[in-house]
Formats: structure tokens, sequence, C-alpha cells
């Protein structure tokens, strides 16, 4: 039996390069090579493709592959990738993306991939672009009946316009402590939290130095940070919950991707009611946002009264060496290769779903 083709997509433009990066290297270590013939397919910082052996270390200390062969785009028939001079450089049977952030994660990468008619493991077009949006987000899921953060959001244009009233709303409506973070970003990138007014502002400004759209929440007293794990597409399954007790004031990045500086406790230590509530609020979550093939959603609990807040989603969770999600499922019996395993499978088996239906909307009249 054949190989599947299996291209691993990492890299891109975002502030997310490097986490992708290495997610990257811990998904090729762990991939099957007897099941898949593994493609690494990298982007480098200002856009381009490359594809070749060395792509990803090449990418990661910033350098360009020398040959102009190396460079790729996708093209026609369905599933190829060809050169800059047009010569046919692979055909691909299946696409895993691990490109963080914007252009990788919002929906953009996934409608380069629809319309080159190649099956991807994760979400579509849609919810994909609601897991990045936190604001669209959190819109979506107050809508389904989920518990969210108070927030405020706003344009870099409304900032510019009216920024004294904007602090005027937010201070009468969200209070302090609060969060402030750039809309579009992952991996807790341009998040601050602010105690007073001047943090308030210097939060903002940071933020729209990420993007032109900023959130801003009640930061949840004494709370917990506990994450689940979702994978599956029409009827989506959850991890067991996992803490993280991050070594600074609140998940910031450092805490995600600097080893030591956070603490994992995976099976959360939390009583059984609780880890199944968040277990069903994942899964309502994954489904309500439209999500497919996996999802890291992260909660923040309330250390003394226990009530849950839905934090955010994310569609495309980090699988470095620290990262939660791949634990996540590892302590609920499904380890690294076999997860991967089932990421494809699941990407293969939407996309015969959605050829079938195109095919029976193709015989209506």
């Amino acid at each position: 039996m054949s190989r599947l083709r299996l291209a691993v997509i990492f890299g891109g433009r975002s502030s997310e390069h490097e986490v992708s990066l290495n997610s990257a290297a811990s998904v090729l270590a762990a991939l099957n090579g007897k099941k898949y013939h593994l493609i690494p397919v990298g982007i480098a910082k200002d856009g381009r493709w490359f594809v070749g052996p060395g792509t990803r270390e090449k990418l990661a200390k910033g350098k360009m592959p020398a040959k102009a062969d190396e460079r790729v785009f996708f093209g026609r028939p369905p599933g190829r990738l060809f050169t800059v001079s047009g010569k046919p450089a692979e055909k691909l049977d299946v696409v895993l993306p691990l490109v963080h952030g914007t252009t990788g994660e919002d929906g953009a990468l996934q409608g380069l991939f629809e319309l080159a008619g190649i099956p991807y493991v994760g979400s579509g077009i849609l919810g994909s672009a609601l897991g990045l949006d936190k604001v669209a987000q959190k819109c979506v899921l107050s809508r389904a009946g989920l518990p969210v953060a108070r927030y405020a959001s706003f344009r870099a244009s409304d900032w510019q316009r009216r920024k004294s009233g904007l602090i005027n709303e937010i201070e009468a409506r969200l209070g302090y402590p609060c969060f402030v973070k750039p809309a579009n970003l992952g991996s807790s990138v341009g998040i601050s939290k602010a105690h007073h007014r001047n943090e308030l502002v210097a939060g903002v400004r940071s933020a729209l130095d990420h993007d032109e759209k900023v959130l801003v929440e009640r930061a949840v007293p004494s709370a917990r940070e506990i994450e689940c794990g979702v994978i599956g597409n029409d009827e989506p399954q959850a991890s067991v919950p996992g803490e993280v007790v991050p070594g600074n004031e609140f998940y910031d990045y450092e805490a995600k991707y600097v080893e030591g500086k956070s603490r994992v406790i995976v099976p959360a230590e939390v009583p059984a009611s609780l880890a199944e509530t968040l277990r069903q609020y994942a899964r309502r979550a994954f489904l309500a946002l439209d999500i497919k093939g996996l999802a890291r959603v992260d909660f923040l609990v309330n250390a003394e009264t226990n009530d849950v807040i839905l934090n955010e989603v994310n569609t495309i969770p980090g699988f470095t060496k620290t990262s939660m999600f791949p634990r996540l499922w590892a302590a609920s019996g499904l380890p690294m290769t076999k997860l991967l395993d089932e990421l494809v499978d699941l990407a293969m088996e939407r996309r015969m779903a959605l050829n079938d239906r195109a095919k029976k909307g193709g015989k209506r009249r």
C-alpha cells in the first residue's frame, strides 16, 4: 500500500513564525514515516513558499533556499505544487497546516487549500476566521449560551477619534484589573494586564502594534487556567482537562514557550463534575464556531467558587515540546503519533463527505 503524501506547512508571516517552526519540528519527528511520505513546506516571513530537504532548518536560521526551483506555489491539477519555473514539484494527498496567527489560522490559508482542491487538517474558512478573531468568537459563543467574560472592543480608528471616551466606557463597564489583547493573534502575543488607567493606555498601544482591533476583558478573580483539547468533525470528543500554573502573573508568551516558566498539571486536579462541565463546554464551543478537526479550548475557573468562563478557542494549537494540546491527548490515551494519524483521518473523512455532497448536488435539476 502506497504512503499518503502528506505536506506539513509551517512558518508564515505572523509574529508566531518561530512557534510554528517549533511545532513543525515536533510533528515531523512524531509522524509515522512508514504511513506517510512527508513533504515539509515552509513559508518565509516575506510570504514566499519553499519545499525541499532542510527547509525548516533553513527558515529557522533566516536563510532562503539557494535554488529557485525550491520556491513553490499551488496550481492545477488539484493537489499539485509547482516551482516558480512552472515545473511540477510535489503531488499532495493531504495537508497538515501548522501556520499560527494571521494569514495561517484566520481562514486565508484554508481558502487557498479549498481553491487548490486538497484535503487539509483542521477547520474550514469560517471556523478558522472565528477561531482567530476573539471579538467575533465571543459574540458567537455568547449567543450559543456559553459563559464568556464581560468585554469591550474597538478599532484603531475609534481609539484615535475618541480615546478619552473609550477609556471612560471601559472603566465604567469593566473596571480594573482587565486584560488588553489584539483581537487577531494567538500565543498570548501583545497581551497585557492593566491595573489602572496608565497601564490600560499602554496596553492598548501595545495591542494596536499587532492588530487594528482591540479586545479588553474583565479579569476573572482568583482564576485558574484550565484547558481541554477537542478533536473530531460533527461528533467532537474532548480530552481530560489540564491546568497551567504560570510563573508570571498570567500565561503570557514567555510562560507558554520558555521551559520552566510555568507548571502543567495533567489531568487537572478538579472535581469530576467540573471536569465534565469543561468537556461539555469545549464540545459545544467547537460546534458553535463550526470548527473541524482539532481545537484547544481555554477556560478561566474561579478557584473559590468554581465558576467557569470560556476564555478562548484556538483552532491550530501549538505542537511544541511545551505545548498543552498533545499532552492533554497523551493523558487521554492518544499519544502524539496516534493523535496525528487521527487528525489526518478526520481531514480525509471530511473531504470525502464534501465530495459526496457535491456529487449529489450536481445531480439536482
